[in-house]
């Protein structure tokens, strides 16, 4: 039998790295400003010590190291800052330090009140002259004769160990040992992003219905018009679906009737007729000089336009005509139009991503994404990315970042789980959740912390949305006007980014198409809609003052800080949130129930809070000015959802 030859005496083993996703195929996220800190189990055989570091670097950029720090049980750690967007890897080194090793020697000698014979301190110098080696410089040269003299036979030893100890300190060097990671991995990737891509807040409204003349479609220009009124109201992101030219065949009426009438405007998301296809705007939202002059005054007004990535035709597109091959052909010879029965789309033909085409597919797809960039878009809501292929997303976003680190991806993806988690890791930015289906208190607290467990908080940005244009659901139709106000505040606060179907929310829209059902009677998917934006029973006021809340405290720009605590009373839910300095926050008590006063005790985790336990603290309601002086961690709370459906406190001590 033979042998084989070991490829390197390695002694150090360096398992259980985090954060790290699926051993490394997908990269970690952060934001600009946020940490990461790395822990690896890093151990040896034997009693020799181990010295490890945190390599990290930009790009192909120049390593950059720091050093890990023990924290027991074989646990170590090391924490960067992050500095600007773009890709970065990270890894760790582990050694056997002989000068440490050497050291915690002689403390075993002093310890035993044994003697330490000058070969002791001679094989210290042998280890400080080994690391030296590999610092070859004139100063090194010197300190080393000016102290080796010192250490034949030293008089006092704890003198002469800690003099030895400044000459590794100034000698900083670390031996270029082997690096080492489980199972030979080269590193991890990290992905850094702009910090919107985590904290942002979304207002969707329909370009077409945006004019102020019942049944006249609305322009370009009339979305430049609503702007300040969004911006006041303290949103970040404008986002608009489709404003490409729609499909005459197969066009859907009102009501998502099978037929359309004359005037029936179609779906925007049956993109494609003879006026063009995805780089193309609807003749009547008006031209490329409005949608620029769109572009910039939000830039102006500290907004940014969110486009609709729709990657789907109607039968008119140009495309259907110029590249058939790009999609499903029938035994008939007809194109495989959409359906998810039910439901059936004969206005929409979808791609066929694996195709015998799909490189030139996929890259006219991308070649979609780069023009609206050219036009100053950084914000895509991608429509129903998990019915296309996973792969292409990975490909195309990754082609993206590359040359603009600073563009977000939202994923419209009500899916299964594991599904919508991936296409977190191959790199949207942002992803819809089951916020809108999660109701009573007990399943919000559970569902966010599994969003804030690791591995998922590592890679899965939450984007909760109270309503879409597709979903109406039961805690709007039958929460009146409290059930608005409490998922508001709910998906504001438990979530840094968050987002509204405007309009149809603000005016408390909740009429469905039959019940039960989370249809909208009426949708504007298939009409032009006419609002009272000046009506008095708008929640604006409310909305402005909950995103004031949250542009006031930025400890309500990340998820890893919530805390949940415990209150006696099942119908309330309380909850906190810190700003990564720590110097910011705040905390939030809602009433889950949108009909009836609910009461009971909040006992806090005052540690979460910053609180000493025998501090008085005070509590500053943001939406009535009420300001409570309370007092050790059980505190008392009573909502009544006909007056105020939630508290939204900032937390200070008593001054």
């Amino acid at each position: 039998m033979q042998v084989s030859r070991p490829v390197t005496p390695r002694r150090v083993v360096i398992s259980r790295v985090y954060p790290e996703i699926d051993r490394g195929r997908y990269p970690v996220k952060r934001v600009v400003g946020e940490s990461l800190t790395v822990q690896a189990d890093i151990f040896a055989d034997g009693h020799d010590r181990i010295s490890a570091v945190l390599d990290w670097r930009q790009g192909d950029g120049t390593w950059q190291e720091v050093p890990m720090i023990f924290l027991e049980n074989d646990r170590w750690q090391a924490e960067i800052l992050v500095p600007t967007p773009g890709r970065f890897t990270y890894r760790i080194r582990g050694w056997v330090d002989p000068y440490q090793t050497w050291r915690a020697h002689v403390h075993s000698f002093l310890a035993a009140d044994l003697e330490i014979s000058a070969v002791v301190w001679m094989e210290g110098i042998t280890r400080v002259l080994e690391v030296a080696g590999s610092v070859p410089s004139r100063r090194v040269s010197r300190l080393l004769r000016e102290w080796t003299d010192r250490f034949a036979e030293p008089n006092d030893v704890p003198q002469a160990l800690r003099q030895l100890d400044t000459l590794m300190h100034d000698i900083a060097a670390i031996p270029h040992a082997p690096t080492q990671y489980p199972d030979g991995e080269p590193g991890l990737p990290l992905w850094v992003d702009p910090v919107d891509a985590q904290y942002t807040s979304w207002y969707e409204l329909f370009p077409r219905s945006a004019g102020s003349q019942p049944g006249l479609h609305g322009t370009l220009n009339d979305v430049i018009k609503r702007l300040p009124y969004i911006a006041d109201m303290g949103f970040s992101v404008v986002y608009v679906p489709p404003i490409h030219p729609i499909g005459e065949s197969f066009r859907k009426g009102r009501r998502n009737a099978k037929a359309a009438q004359p005037g029936d405007p179609g779906s925007p998301w049956a993109i494609g007729g003879d006026a063009g296809g995805h780089m193309a705007i609807h003749p009547e939202l008006g031209t490329f000089d409005d949608f620029d002059r769109l572009v910039g005054t939000a830039r102006d007004l500290g907004l940014s336009i969110a486009l609709d990535l729709a990657f789907q035709c109607s039968p008119d597109h140009p495309w259907v005509r110029e590249h058939p091959e790009w999609f499903r052909i029938r035994p008939d010879g007809s194109i495989q139009f959409a359906e998810n029965p039910p439901k059936k789309y004969e206005d929409i033909v979808p791609f066929d991503f694996e195709c015998e085409s799909w490189q030139s597919l996929w890259e006219a797809l991308y070649g979609v994404v780069e023009f609206w960039i050219g036009h100053g878009v950084r914000y895509f809501r991608v429509d129903n990315p998990h019915t296309k292929s996973l792969y292409f997303w990975e490909w195309l976003i990754d082609q993206v970042k590359q040359e603009h680190p600073e563009v977000v991806f939202l994923a419209e993806a009500f899916t299964r789980p594991a599904v919508m988690q991936h296409l977190a890791k191959v790199g949207f930015s942002q992803s819809y959740t089951y916020f809108t289906w999660r109701n009573s208190a007990s399943e919000l607290r559970q569902y966010v912390q599994e969003l804030v467990s690791a591995p998922v908080v590592d890679y899965f940005r939450p984007s909760f949305w109270p309503n879409t244009p597709d979903i109406l659901p039961q805690s709007l139709q039958e929460g009146g006007q409290a059930g608005f106000v409490t998922r508001l505040i709910l998906a504001a606060t438990l979530s840094a980014s968050y987002g509204i179907y405007g309009p149809v929310f603000e005016l408390m829209v909740a009429t469905p198409a039959m019940t039960p059902g989370e249809e909208y009677e009426d949708s504007e998917k298939y009409r032009i809609a006419n609002w009272d934006w000046e009506c008095q029973d708008s929640l604006a006021p409310l909305i402005t003052q909950v995103n004031q809340f949250r542009r006031h405290h930025p400890a309500l720009a990340n998820n890893r800080s919530i805390r949940f605590h415990a209150v006696d009373n099942d119908q309330l839910l309380a909850y906190s949130k810190a700003s990564l300095e720590g110097d910011d926050v705040v905390l939030m008590v809602v009433n889950m129930d949108y009909r009836y006063r609910q009461s009971g005790f909040v006992t806090l985790s005052l540690q979460d809070l910053g609180i000493a336990p025998d501090e008085d603290f005070v509590v500053s309601d943001a939406l009535t000015g009420s300001r409570y002086v309370w007092h050790g961690p059980r505190n008392y709370v009573e909502l009544d959802p006909l007056k105020q459906s939630a508290h939204l406190f900032s937390v200070n001590p008593k001054s």
